[in-house]
């Protein structure tokens, strides 16, 4: 583990303040430019930027929080990654999400995306979740399992209803 990358030091409680800022001002640019120059801050600035896109990201962001989610070196940020692009709903990042489900190398992760996936509600990733339920661990193994049935569900639900269901599905893990 490299220490410095962990504990923050004086100029980085500036940089903490400067996020917090942006997050008042709604501002997306700012954290889409900071997400890209980011690999080397403290993980508590990392982290906080991925979190506060939650509530103020939009698909504009998409790509900076995929790019975290496969490139970052921390588990917990490119788990928080996961649960954000979860929390935004968009398809276009279902394919980040399947690769990280599936290849990454932190159960928290992989287990993150399985429940990112099924907040999605995309039922295309109903073949790579089958996938999932054989992981090596047994939490993502469940979450894949538990994001598996309940989009079986809402596609069943999908073809019986008279009419489309267009509610974002409501399932946290």
């Amino acid at each position: 583990m490299i220490l410095n990358h962990l504990n923050m030091e004086k100029d980085d409680y500036e940089i903490l303040r400067e996020l917090e800022e942006a997050f008042e001002r709604k501002d997306l640019q700012f954290f889409k430019n900071f997400l890209e120059r980011s690999k080397n801050y403290p993980l508590l600035l990392r982290v906080h930027s991925v979190c506060m896109l939650e509530y103020i990201g939009n698909e504009e962001t998409v790509g900076s929080l995929c790019k975290v989610l496969k490139e970052d070196e921390s588990p917990l940020t490119r788990h928080e990654a996961a649960f954000t692009l979860g929390q935004l709903g968009y398809s276009s990042a279902v394919p980040a999400l399947v690769g990280a489900m599936l290849h990454d190398k932190s159960p928290i992760v992989r287990h993150e995306s399985a429940v990112a996936l099924s907040s999605i509600g995309n039922e295309l990733v109903v073949p790579d979740l089958k996938k999932a339920i054989e992981d090596e661990d047994e939490d993502v193994r469940n979450s894949a399992m538990i994001a598996f049935e309940y989009l079986t569900y809402l596609q069943k639900k999908r073809e019986t209803a008279s009419r489309a269901v267009t509610a974002k599905p409501k399932i946290r893990l």
